[in-house]
């Protein structure tokens, strides 16, 4: 292999995601990919995109929707504008941890820092101690490293038990998330789709218009329905430039691909602008 295809594909096997090293997104990375990888850690997901676009990495993790808080809005219009696509899915289980430097109690502790998913994943806990103040923050475990770094007493983080380990904190008050059942969805992104194996892909994921008249949308639905898709997600978003419409995101699973790709031929008569964000396997738990 010529030296300069080789030093490329080097410098492009990094992974970026939300956060530094000890956030959600880096476990997704973790537990995902088969091998170790280099990460990218961006402080939002626009940093995220942006890294992608300029090859930095190359392929990104980016949270989409939560079992509580719902949909992350702003990632479906990211993955769209950037022709971003889809190519693979991961489930993680979200337990958020109070922790700060070692020698502390809770009494101790003045203020919590953390991401404001996180917090609002928490509520119930820290209701129970309105003394405290809460400080939304840009990334869990950035804020974890921050309070390692300077030493900082008297404030703590909620992270999760990874950060708590590679950055030295003690865990005040373990799994303090309201809903033990938190789980995020994320989504594996790529600047070009996947090459994979056609009879791994069982579930899709599309963006389309309709006009904005009476049973436009339970038309679509009809196709999807008797193609024998399973609609799993449908998000909709306002077209900025045209108020009162509407692009609709899905999410669909199928048993043959071949019963989408019809599905896909009639869509395409049906909607207007359809796009197809991804194709890849289901890893729904």
């Amino acid at each position: 292999m010529h030296i300069g295809i080789f030093l490329c594909l080097y410098m492009n096997s990094s992974i970026a995601i939300q956060g530094i090293k000890g956030s959600f997104h880096h476990q997704v990375v973790l537990e995902y990919f088969s091998e170790a990888r280099d990460v990218e850690e961006c402080l939002s997901f626009e940093e995220v995109v942006a890294s992608l676009l300029a090859e930095k990495a190359s392929q990104a993790v980016m949270a989409l929707e939560n079992s509580i808080a719902g949909s992350i809005i702003p990632n479906y219009a990211l993955i769209d504008k950037n022709n971003l696509q889809i190519i693979g899915e991961h489930y993680l289980d979200i337990h958020q941890n109070l922790m700060a430097l070692d020698g502390q109690q809770l009494k101790d502790i003045a203020e919590i820092h953390s991401h404001p998913m996180a917090l609002l994943q928490c509520m119930e806990f820290l209701k129970k101690h309105p003394h405290i103040k809460l400080v939304e923050d840009q990334d869990t475990a950035e804020t974890a490293r921050r309070i390692h770094q300077n030493e900082i007493h008297g404030i703590a983080a909620i992270a999760s038990k990874a950060a708590s380990k590679m950055y030295g904190l003690k865990i005040l008050a373990p799994e303090i998330q309201t809903v033990n059942n938190n789980m995020t969805r994320f989504v594996i992104v790529t600047r070009k789709a996947s090459e994979v194996d056609q009879d791994k892909i069982n579930k899709a994921s599309l963006k389309f218009e309709l006009d904005h008249k009476r049973g436009s949308l339970a038309a679509v639905l009809n196709v999807m329905s008797d193609c024998r898709l399973n609609l799993t997600k449908i998000q909709s978003l306002p077209i900025i430039e045209t108020p009162w419409k509407y692009s609709f995101f899905v999410d669909v699973t199928f048993d043959a691909y071949e019963d989408f790709q019809k599905a896909k031929a009639v869509l395409s008569i049906m909607a207007e602008h359809l796009k197809i964000l991804g194709e890849y396997q289901n890893k729904q738990p």
